[in-house]
């Protein structure tokens, strides 16, 4: 067996390159001209989805667990409701709500990230944009959502909660709805805050509204369509078509 070549790039090679050694003013340009690119892709790929709702979770959860379940019935509701369901668009929590959703016809996104293990598109998705860089996916998952519903996950899921909570928290978004569905899952982490992030005043009671904790699909959707329709005045018409040109 022979070593790979320099021109054979595992995913995230180059990320790390450009995050770990000093680079020169023309590698820093042609990065800035790659991540442009990848913003104005992503941009004319997804501008006309109609109001969309992210999904966020572990791609680590089988069929068989009752998390799968869940998130399925979570894509369902929310395309019952007439939302377009959004993803990271791998496998697990992505995949589940995505195919929730397409089994009740609805219409599905996913925002795949390059990696080298646990993140090939599921296949349950009318888009895909796949992207070289962690921050603007999380761009795109956020800028185009009227709400977020967030079932169990790792490292990952924890870092698009706490940074859309922050968006919320220094007004940088609206006041979009974060559900956290699964009690069993999130309870320890509320205690977590409450107990030592508040009780050490790094955190206000206030920002506890920031996010609700539910059980049900049911009662996550039911949260999602009130902020959107009530508080924000989201009404249904025809999605907007795609325009030739720049966003095209």
């Amino acid at each position: 067996m022979t070593a790979k070549s320099q021109s054979q790039k595992t995913p995230g090679q180059g990320e790390r390159r450009f995050l770990s050694v000093p680079p020169s003013r023309g590698s820093d340009l042609l990065r800035l001209l790659h991540i442009s690119a990848e913003f104005l892709r992503a941009f004319r790929k997804l501008h006309s989805l109609g109001p969309c709702v992210t999904v966020f979770g572990s791609a680590r959860f089988a069929e068989s667990h009752p998390y799968y379940g869940l998130a399925r019935d979570v894509g369902k509701r929310l395309a019952e409701a007439g939302f377009t369901v959004m993803t990271g668009g791998g496998p697990g929590i992505m995949e589940a709500a995505s195919r929730g959703a397409k089994d009740v016809g609805g219409r599905t996104v996913g925002c795949n990230i390059e990696l080298p293990t646990e993140q090939e598109p599921n296949p349950y998705l009318d888009e895909c944009v796949t992207f070289h860089h962690f921050f603007v996916r999380k761009v795109m998952l956020v800028k185009y959502s009227y709400a977020f519903v967030v079932l169990p996950g790792g490292f990952g899921t924890l870092d698009e909660v706490f940074e859309t909570v922050t968006l919320i928290q220094t007004d940088k978004i609206r006041d979009f709805p974060i559900v956290l569905v699964a009690s069993d899952f999130w309870n320890p982490l509320i205690r977590f805050m409450r107990d030592t992030l508040l009780a050490r005043g790094t955190i206000d009671e206030g920002d506890f509204e920031l996010v609700s904790v539910v059980d049900s699909a049911d009662d996550a959707v039911a949260l999602v369509r009130d902020a959107a329709i009530r508080r924000f005045g989201l009404t249904y018409g025809r999605a907007a078509r795609r325009r030739r040109g720049l966003f095209g």
